[in-house]
Order: structure tokens, then sequence, then C-alpha cells
């Protein structure tokens, strides 16, 4: 092979090997990634968004992102403390926010997280009552976020939000808390009525007390009344007779009835 043909070959093979050792060199990482290199098996400095070189066959790099991941948790079936069979998911968002311990502290932080929100989920509520599970939810969330919190924590992985989804509860016990339900509305029902008969005889006491003070106030009511019976263009007619005057009329009667017996009585005596 003449040199003018030899040189040109190997030049080529040259930068050709120089344009493939670039595109394994040179690595970009993106704003919201950070970069965590071992050379020969040790860790370097942490790689910040830019431009960096690496050495193929000898650095190994790592991407961490650090946006927040939502993981969802599939349904877990749970027996709750009053012995409640429920099934419950949920969904948690965490973030990375020390590369280093993600990746030197743990095989694989999202993997690990998952699993320990699972475990902590069954293990809490099935602590908690379905009463508490129904109407606590937002403290239930609090208590899986700091829990989960204390494990993840020396992985370099912070929870921000745990929040459970969808609660599913046996048709049975549904149509039991519909029950329930129902005969609570009625209980408020009764007591809303009861005091305001309690209220209302209280009104009506204090208007019998000014109304006594004035009798011919009494009197005009009694008019009014017979007026408003009146408007509905009915043939009932309506005579309002003092009570006094029925009072006076009874003892009389009794009077009456006491001596008309006396005299009955002394008549049969006098013909024996």
């Amino acid at each position: 092979m003449s040199a003018m043909v030899f040189w040109p070959v190997v030049i080529g093979i040259i930068f050709a090997l120089i344009v493939v050792l670039l595109m394994y060199s040179v690595k970009i990482i993106k704003e919201y990634e950070r970069g965590v290199a071992f050379r020969f098996g040790h860790i370097r400095p942490l790689m910040e968004p830019g431009l960096h070189f690496i050495v193929p066959g000898v650095d190994k790099l790592e991407r961490i992102d650090l946006r927040v991941v939502t993981l969802t948790i599939p349904p877990q079936e749970i027996i709750t403390k009053d012995n409640v069979s429920v099934r419950v998911n949920a969904v948690v968002m965490f973030e990375v926010t020390d590369s280093r311990k993600a990746v030197l502290e743990v095989e694989n932080y999202a993997m690990a997280t998952s699993q320990i929100a699972q475990t902590t989920l069954r293990s809490l509520l099935g602590r908690a009552n379905l009463d508490d599970l129904l109407a606590h939810r937002e403290e239930l969330n609090e208590d899986l976020a700091n829990i989960i919190n204390s494990q993840t924590e020396r992985w370099g992985v912070v929870t921000r939000i745990v929040e459970i989804k969808d609660v599913e509860i046996p048709e049975m016990m549904q149509r039991a808390l519909a029950r329930e339900a129902e005969a609570e509305r009625e209980r408020r029902a009764k007591v809303i009525s009861a005091h305001g008969e309690l209220q209302s005889s209280k009104e009506l006491r204090e208007a019998a007390e000014e109304l006594s003070k004035a009798p011919a106030a009494l009197q005009l009511r009694y008019l009014q009344t017979v007026l408003e019976l009146g408007a509905d263009q009915n043939s009932t007619i309506v005579f309002p007779l003092p009570i006094d005057i029925m009072g006076g009329f009874m003892d009389n009667l009794g009077t009456f009835s006491k001596a008309f017996a006396d005299s009955s009585a002394a008549l049969k005596s006098q013909q024996d």
C-alpha cells in the first residue's frame, strides 16, 4: 500500500476514534439533575448542571433526578382496629435532597421508598378505627408522611405529600353506615324540635304574663283572632268566651249540684 493511501486511512481511523471517545466522554447534566461519578470505585465530586468530561471505561456516572416523583401505592388489604376489612390505596410524592446518599446508602431509592410506604400504610391504618379512617384522613396523612420520612431521610429522600386516595368498604358495612347516619339525623331532628318547643313555651309564658297585666289587650287579641279566621271565607263561627266567666259558672255549677244532692237526700229521708 502506498503512502498516499496509508496515511489518509490512518488519519481517518484516528479521527473516528476521537469522535467516538468524545461521544462517550462528554456528558451534559440537565438543570434538574445531579451527577454522581465513580473513578476506580471511588466517588468523585458531585457534578452540577452543565458540560462534564469523564474517562470511558474508568469513570461511571449515575444521574439523579431532583424533581418530585409521584408514586402510586397499589390497593392494600387492611383490617382496621375494629375488625373491618377495607381496601386502601394512596399516592406518595417524594424528592431527592442528597444525591450522594441516594446512590451510596440504598440500591434503588424509588423501590425502597415504595416498599416503606406500603408497609407503613398497612401498619398505621391497621391501628386506626374505621371512623377515624373516614373522618380524620388529614391526620392520618400527616402521620404517614412523618413515619415514612423517618425511614427515608438517611437515604437523602424526603417525602413531601402522602394522600389516601380511596377507601373501599364492603357493601354490608356501607348499608350499616347508612342506617347509622340516618338514625343520627333523626336524633338531631328530634333534639332541634325539642329545643324549639322549649323556646316556644318560654315565649308563650312571657306573652301570657304581659297580656295578664292588661285585660283589654287580651280582648283585642280575641278580636284579632276572629278577624284572621273570618279572612279564610269559611262558614265556621267562633265566639270567644272569657275564661273568667267560665270559671265562675263552673264554681256556681258545683255549688248548685251540691245543694241539689242535699235536697234529694233530705227528701228521701222524709219519705222513709
